[in-house]
């Protein structure tokens, strides 16, 4: 799983890096949950990894100042809880 936001943040509107980070985890095939604060994605370990580095380049290629990345390993019954809807127990974040 990978949770990520970039900067700088527009109310207004989807700035151009923030859309070039979302067509990048969707394109990757992965389960995204877009939160208030910011965006969470679901796969497997390489479409993650591959996912982050491209993330990265295309965000800051399109203005990004600052992008804020954590990755965590689920076991499969975390997982499976978060799919049916339940909480795995962890802290705030993106849902």
């Amino acid at each position: 799983m990978v949770e990520f936001t970039t900067e700088p943040f527009e109310l207004d509107t989807f700035p151009p890096h923030a859309v070039a980070a979302r067509k990048v985890v969707d394109e990757a095939g992965l389960d995204v949950a877009v939160g208030p604060f910011g965006t969470g994605a679901e796969g497997e370990a390489e479409q993650i990894l591959a996912a982050v580095t491209k993330l990265l380049r295309e965000s800051l290629d399109a203005g990004a100042t600052r992008i804020s990345v954590q990755v965590s390993v689920l076991a499969e019954t975390e997982t499976e809880t978060e799919a049916e809807g339940g909480s795995t127990g962890g802290e705030g974040g993106t849902p």
